[in-house]
C-alpha cells in the first residue's frame, strides 16, 4: 500500500516497486477512475501506464457515481484473482476512505434519500462551505466536533444522513476492522511542507499548460455531478461563469490543493500502521521492500 498527499510522487514510487515485484498496480484514487477526468486528476501518463498495468484507472464514465464501498468490492475481487497469479500487488493512491475500505472494510449504514442529497448539493453550490459548516454544527454537532469540517464531501454526507435518518452518522461507526485474507504493508510518502507545496504549485501550472481549461470546458454539461465538485474543476467552472479571473481561479486551485494535501496527511498520520518515507529518497523503494 503506497499512500500520501497529492503531488508527493506516489505514482513513480509505485511503478518502480511494482516492476521490482513483477506485479500490477490498483489505483486507490476516487477521481482517476473516470475516463473524462484526466489532466485535473494527474493520472499516470501513457508512458507510465505502459510500464506497469494500472487497474481502477479510466474504467468508468463520469456520469457513474463510484463510492468507497464500490471500490472495496472491486479491489477485493481483483486481488482475489490476482493472488492466483502473483504473490503481491501494489495499491497506490491518496483517497483515504478508499484505502480504509480496502484494508479495514466500511461500516454498514442505512441508505440516504437521493432527493435530500441533491438538495444539499445544490444549496452548497449556492452558499458555499460556510453555510455547510453552520448547518452541520446545528444539525449534527457530534459529527461537527470530530474536526472534519474542512471536508465538504464528508459534511454533505453527514448532513444528508441526519436529515434522512434523524441520527448522527457517527452512531454507525463501529471501529471494527474486517479481517482480510492477505497481509497488508502500508508505506506512506511525505516531503517537507514547503517542498510539497512548491510541487503542488508547479503541478497546477503544468496542468494548465496541458489543457486543463479545455478539459473542464468539455465537462460543462456534467458540472452538476458530485464527481466534478472537486479541486481543479470547480474553480475553473467559476472562471467560466465569470465569477473570477483565470489567474484567480488558478491561484484558488493551488490553494485548495494545498489544503487537500494537508487533510490527506492528517488522515494518514492517524493510522499507526503506516511506515513513513521521504519520496525523494533514492533508496525509498528498497526501504519499502525491506518492510516485507
Amino acid at each position: 500500500m503506497i499512500a500520501g498527499p497529492t503531488a508527493v510522487g506516489k505514482t513513480a514510487v509505485a511503478i518502480d516497486l511494482a516492476r521490482q515485484l513483477q506485479t500490477d498496480i490498483i489505483s486507490a484514487d476516487s477521481r482517476q477512475c473516470y475516463k473524462e477526468m484526466t489532466i485535473g486528476t494527474a493520472k499516470p501518463t501513457p508512458g507510465e501506464l505502459q510500464k506497469v498495468k494500472h487497474y481502477f484507472v479510466d474504467e468508468f464514465p463520469v456520469t457513474e457515481q463510484i463510492s468507497a464501498a464500490d471500490f472495496e468490492i472491486y479491489a477485493l475481487k481483483d486481488l482475489k484473482e490476482r493472488f492466483t497469479r502473483h504473490n503481491t500487488a501494489v495499491v497506490c493512491g491518496g483517497t483515504g476512505l478508499y484505502i480504509k475500505a480496502l484494508c479495514e472494510g466500511l461500516d454498514e449504514m442505512p441508505a440516504v434519500d437521493p432527493a435530500i442529497v441533491q438538495q444539499l448539493d445544490d444549496e452548497y453550490r449556492r452558499q458555499g462551505i460556510g453555510w455547510l459548516q453552520q448547518a452541520v454544527q446545528k444539525e449534527d454537532p457530534v459529527f461537527y466536533n470530530t474536526g472534519e469540517v474542512q471536508n465538504p464531501a464528508r459534511m454533505l454526507r453527514a448532513l444528508s444522513f441526519v436529515r434522512t435518518t434523524g441520527e448522527s452518522i457517527t452512531s454507525y461507526r463501529t471501529q471494527q476492522k474486517k479481517i482480510r485474507p492477505f497481509r497488508i504493508i502500508k508505506a506512506g510518502l511525505e516531503l517537507p511542507r514547503e517542498v510539497l507545496y512548491e510541487r503542488i504549485n508547479q503541478r497546477v501550472e503544468i496542468m494548465m499548460k496541458q489543457g486543463l481549461l479545455d478539459e473542464v470546458e468539455k465537462l460543462q454539461p456534467y458540472r452538476h455531478l458530485k464527481n466534478l465538485q472537486t479541486v481543479g474543476y470547480a474553480e475553473l467552472f467559476d472562471y467560466i461563469d465569470g465569477k473570477c479571473s483565470l489567474a484567480a481561479a488558478v491561484d484558488k486551485i493551488k490553494q485548495h490543493t494545498r489544503n487537500y494535501a494537508k487533510r490527506q496527511m492528517t488522515w494518514f498520520k492517524k493510522d499507526i500502521e503506516f511506515t513513513w518515507f521521504r519520496s525523494d529518497d533514492e533508496a525509498v523503494v528498497a526501504k519499502i521492500l525491506s518492510l516485507g
